[in-house]
């Protein structure tokens, strides 16, 4: 973590202390209507001005980054939840069973998952939870089919061989062995993911399907500033450059940590110790095949 850029870790961090700390830090109610204050620049009593209702727009922005953090956590622990589960059960139990499942992942791999999530919202009408139920329906299948690969990855490895000779029941191998591999990759995976998640969230409420006003969440706000992107651009231009920069953020973050489980060359004094040690070792090898 020491080696990872600072400039990579803090937007992300910055965005989740921003939402967790929404309540305390937004200096207006995000809400609250005043129709004297209607689309006024920044001042000194609203740093970024307000919208069309009068509206602040910075408690927005902060509550918008509220909303968008719950909802992406919990779509991501949903689809993680249920994706781990019917992944590693193809995995593990095999035959009819995992290709039942296989086929299952495959046929919710084959669409786009907005498209799946748009379907769903169809179906269940729109609405906040009806676009947290549809985006982890949509959002399951790719950490299944990595879970999936995990596990048998894992089960061919020689050290599970000995804990069933050691007398290890399933559930004991499944949960002290596999799933920790499984949790590793699906999370790293899960952290790039974040980013698109965000920006679902926010294409649903731009087309009026996710979020309802008069929450503040930053899709919405992009419709609501459509109309008034002439004589107030900041209502457009705010709420697009949070989400560009949240998305951003957390894509270069899964890149950050998929790169750190790549093995990199010994540079420099790394490189330098470790022919030290092969040139030790050789020296001592010569030692002892030089005594009579």
């Amino acid at each position: 973590m020491k080696s990872w850029p600072w400039h990579i870790v803090a937007p992300v961090v910055l965005f989740v202390l921003v939402a967790i700390l929404a309540p305390w830090i937004t200096p207006y109610d995000p809400t609250a209507q005043d129709y004297m204050s209607t689309l006024q620049g920044p001042s000194w009593q609203h740093w970024l001005g307000t919208d069309y209702l009068g509206r602040d727009l910075l408690s927005r922005l902060i509550g918008g980054a509220r909303v968008s953090l719950v909802a992406m956590s919990l779509v991501l622990v949903s689809a993680l939840v249920i994706g781990v589960l019917i992944g590693s059960l193809a995995g593990y139990i095999g035959g009819k069973v995992e290709v039942v499942l296989i086929s299952l992942i495959d046929i919710a791999l084959a669409l786009p998952s907005l498209v799946i999530a748009l379907a769903l919202i169809g179906i269940m009408g729109p609405g906040y939870w009806s676009m947290i139920v549809a985006l982890t329906l949509a959002w399951w299948a790719n950490y299944a089919r990595m879970s999936r690969a995990v596990v048998v990855s894992e089960l061919q490895q020689p050290y599970i061989e000995a804990a069933r000779v050691m007398g290890a029941g399933h559930l004991h191998i499944f949960v002290r062995h596999i799933l920790p591999n499984v949790l590793a990759l699906v999370v790293v995976y899960a952290s790039a993911d974040a980013g698109a998640l965000v920006l679902a969230i926010a294409t649903l409420s731009f087309l009026g399907l996710g979020v309802e006003p008069p929450t503040p969440e930053w899709g919405q706000m992009l419709v609501d500033g459509m109309g008034y992107i002439e004589e107030s651009p900041a209502l457009v231009i705010l709420p697009g450059l949070a989400l560009t920069m949240v998305v951003v953020s957390f894509n270069l973050l899964g890149e950050a940590f998929a790169l750190s489980k790549v093995p990199r060359p010994a540079r420099g004094l790394r490189l330098r110790r470790r022919r030290l040690a092969r040139a030790a070792e050789e020296k001592a090898r010569a030692q002892v095949e030089a005594q009579p």
